[in-house]
């Protein structure tokens, strides 16, 4: 059956990043529900590695989705992946909500987690093929939004459910989560192919027609469209020359890539940001909020954290990339330490664990405990306007055509190794180090800092293509790197000078750049 196909980036943006809900929802799924007494009557009181497991049991399948997130997208497109994802995540939710015990919650998560390891990675392939290079960043910012409002929502679905008696509670609110992939696979089917997947499998024709589409309306002729066209065979064709299998992660300068996008997605988890995400419970636990009180705090760090992502939509393609993710990454560090410090100079050491939860053993009161829960709000606010939607922008953005499926899998693969490694350390950590967890994380954004200064090149509105330049031998040092100054620019304005002359058409340029290249 043939869809007809929306070709308004936004609309595309909205469909493909429910994707990017399904994770939000996965995680909230988990800490709006692991304070209730039905979980832990349940599960029998879960904490330490028992907790860690079932937390970072997401992450675990979404490393087996990055695995193979690549080469599946490689072989059916961007978008077809996205829609087989989407059965992964309806059998995981299946298991969940018939769950018996916390090894089969367990093994949900896994399934769902494969499904996210596959959308995480491809979706912010897919928009950053389709998006102009002014709006790229923007665009690929509503997939953190989509994520944001997967969280938000999901955990108020997991607050109101907690007032349902027994384990109808925790399974009604994970049987709800079907509703978002039901979405998305229903409204897969009107979007387009990427053009430049298009084009790197052959399909010439279709990739300019989707291409036009796109950027101008249909209009083949259009100068962007003509430029951009001549940009993407020549890249591709040069890359075609370069080394085959996964030494083109690496020749050629390619290892400055494979660094800047893997890099990038482990940061953005060891910048300790899953301690409020996942655990904010536990954190809040600690300044002495509890009950309702605790839950509607804590879904009030998720609504901050919607409002600050959303307004990275309008300036992250003007500020650039570079300056978010450094001055983004101290910022974070200096709530750490705030926090950690409070709770290390004045809390109380309660072995028994604050209200019988052996995963908080430190408890603060008055103006220190207002202060953990003034910088955990803080922390989030910097988060959302930083590292959170830049880290996923900068690593969809850095890889060459050849690579960009499967290197943004690798990113993606860091990012959930690290946010598997931290769930599972977290609970323990809280248990065992307590406070010096947040020290250790504060160091960690100081160090992320660092790298981002010395090898984060800036890649804000230039074309996909023209990236290539930034990362290759003998490029530009990072910090002298701008945003803007894009030669696709001059191009289309001498593409817009050869057409007066009756010059320049897609069909000379096609027949140059493909049949003699392609």
């Amino acid at each position: 059956m043939h869809f007809p196909k929306v070709y308004n980036t936004y609309f595309l943006a909205v469909i493909a990043t429910v994707g990017g809900a399904l994770f939000g929802f996965d995680i909230s799924s988990m800490s709006a529900i692991i304070g209730t007494t039905q979980y832990t009557d349940f599960f029998n009181d879960p904490h330490g590695i028992v907790q860690g497991a079932i937390g970072s049991a997401l992450a675990a399948g979404s490393v087996v989705g990055g695995l193979f997130a690549g080469p599946l997208s490689d072989r059916v497109g961007r978008r077809d992946a996205i829609f087989i994802a989407c059965l992964f995540w309806l059998v995981g939710t299946a298991v969940q909500v018939g769950v018996n015990g916390f090894g089969m919650l367990i093994a949900g998560r896994i399934i769902n987690g494969i499904c996210v390891g596959i959308t995480s990675s491809q979706v912010p392939v897919y928009l950053a093929e389709i998006a102009k290079k002014e709006k790229r960043g923007s665009i690929i910012v509503i997939q953190q939004l989509a994520i944001e409002w997967g969280i938000l929502i999901m955990y108020f679905v997991g607050y109101g459910c907690s007032f349902i008696a027994g384990p109808a509670s925790f399974r009604t609110a994970w049987g709800i989560q079907f509703i978002p992939a039901a979405v998305l696979m229903l409204g897969t089917p009107f979007l387009p192919r990427s053009p430049r997947w298009l084009a790197k499998v052959g399909r010439t024709k279709e990739a300019i027609e989707v291409l036009a589409k796109i950027q101008a309306h249909g209009n083949m002729d259009d100068p962007l469209v003509v430029a951009e066209w001549a940009e993407i065979t020549t890249v591709l064709q040069a890359e075609r020359e370069a080394a085959k299998g996964w030494r083109k992660f690496i020749k050629n300068g390619m290892w400055r890539r494979t660094l800047a996008g893997m890099s990038v997605q482990a940061w953005q988890q060891l910048s300790g940001a899953n301690v409020m995400t996942y655990y904010v419970v536990y954190v809040f636990q600690m300044a002495n909020l509890h009950g309702n009180i605790n839950l509607i705090s804590s879904g009030v760090q998720y609504a901050l954290f919607i409002v600050f992502t959303a307004c990275t939509f309008f300036f992250i393609d003007n500020t650039g990339r570079r300056p978010l993710l450094i001055y983004g990454a101290i910022g974070m560090g200096i709530c750490m330490f705030v926090v950690g410090g409070c709770l290390g100079n004045y809390g109380t050491y309660v072995p028994e664990g604050v209200q019988g939860n052996l995963n908080v053993v430190v408890s603060v009161s008055g103006a220190p405990a207002h202060t953990v829960i003034a910088f955990s709000y803080l922390l989030i606010i910097v988060y959302a306007l930083t590292l959170a939607p830049v880290a996923w922008v900068y690593a969809a953005e850095c890889w060459s055509l050849e690579t960009r499926a499967t290197g943004m899998a690798l990113a993606s693969i860091a990012n959930w190794l690290f946010n598997f490694a931290i769930g599972l350390f977290i609970p323990p950590a809280f248990h065992n180090i307590s406070w010096k967890t947040f020290i250790i994380f504060g160091v960690l954004c100081f160090g992320a800092a660092i790298q981002a200064f010395f090898t984060y090149p800036e890649t804000a509105r230039k074309s996909i293509e023209e990236i290539e330049e930034l990362f290759s031998k003998g490029g530009p040092l990072p910090w002298h790197t701008k945003p803007g100054q894009s030669h696709l620019d001059a191009k289309i304005a001498e593409v817009a000078d050869m057409q007066k002359e009756g010059k320049g058409h897609i069909e000379s340029v096609a027949h140059v750049e493909l049949s003699e290249k392609v």
